[in-house]
């Protein structure tokens, strides 16, 4: 039987993780609020440690480590910003950690797993890939996989992000994230059922990879090898954890197109002056294709990370 995390578990991961991680702000654009119909607060994890909110969850799975577990190093498979996380925070514990990375992730992510000391093992982009080649890295290694978000103790780490932003954001009516394999969704999920369970939970997903979507609707995990789309972090299935938290706490996950993602992240580029990768900018371009759900609303909008490859900018 599950032993799901409380938010106790919350609170000490918050402590635990708190010298290796930033409050990051919550901004606001009044001209993105005309637009929207609604007042949008955003929780800029694009300025966390390591440019990603994965920041989080890796810190707490690394110094929750024993000391033993510890001295084996850690290791995941990531395409990209679980994996520069991890090894911010392997870094940060001084041990080894090694990264399985599909080998068309955007150079920037591969250089900065390297950059925090990580190994780079590269892989087909397409999940059986993944699994196969991470496999071989867990028996000549030994070791403690932490696995991107479907592991208990990453998505805890996530839920300190939620409980940041109701701090200082109180009195929101929503709460809308991107979801690729769910763990902030499921960390947003944890939180919010326990502090704030009037608010509304969504998850914003690319049309192209829109298999959370199809998901929630057929009610049950329907997972795609290897979509193609703009949004490089969305690209990973649910998986059991993540799909018990998604399931159960989200009202509904919407998507948007391959243009209305590139447009939405170019605004927030160009209004707020704030770097964001594609994925990021999921959320935003579902709130404008969506203004009916949202009208007249208070919804923070979790701005996942900020590790863009500044020579592939999508509207290039």
């Amino acid at each position: 039987m599950t032993h799901w995390p409380t938010f106790d578990d919350v609170i000490a991961a918050h402590d635990r993780i708190a010298p290796y991680i930033h409050r990051t702000p919550v901004l606001t654009s009044e001209f993105i609020n005309g637009l929207a119909g609604c007042e949008l607060y955003f929780k800029c994890e694009n300025l966390q440690k390591a440019g990603a909110f994965k920041a989080r969850g890796a810190s707490n799975a690394v110094f929750g480590l024993t000391d033993e577990q510890a001295a084996r190093g850690v290791a995941t498979h990531s395409s990209g910003n679980h994996g520069t996380c991890l090894s911010y925070a392997a870094g940060r514990r001084g041990i080894p950690c090694t990264v399985v990375m599909p080998r068309t992730a955007p150079q920037a992510k591969k250089d900065a797993v390297k950059g925090y000391g990580g190994r780079v093992v590269e892989c087909e982009p397409s999940t059986t890939s993944r699994e196969a080649v991470f496999a071989e890295v867990v028996a000549e290694t030994g070791a403690e996989f932490v696995h991107p978000y479907n592991d208990l103790r990453v998505i805890t780490g996530q839920a300190t992000c939620s409980r940041e932003l109701m701090e200082q954001a109180p009195g929101l009516d929503a709460v809308i994230a991107p979801i690729g394999g769910g763990g902030m969704v499921s960390g947003t999920c944890l939180t919010l059922s326990n502090i704030a369970p009037g608010v509304k939970i969504y998850a914003a997903e690319p049309e192209q990879a829109d298999d959370a979507a199809r998901s929630f609707r057929a009610g049950h995990i329907i997972a795609d090898d290897a979509p193609v789309t703009v949004a490089d972090g969305l690209k990973v299935p649910l998986k059991e954890n993540t799909w018990h938290y998604v399931s159960n706490h989200v009202t509904d996950i919407l998507t948007a197109s391959e243009q209305e993602i590139i447009d939405a992240m170019k605004l927030i580029w160009k209004r707020m002056k704030i770097v964001m990768e594609p994925s990021s900018a999921v959320p935003l371009a579902t709130i404008l294709k969506n203004p009916d759900i949202f009208a007249g609303q208070k919804v923070g909008v979790i701005i996942t990370g900020g590790n863009v490859d500044l020579d592939k900018l999508p509207w290039q």
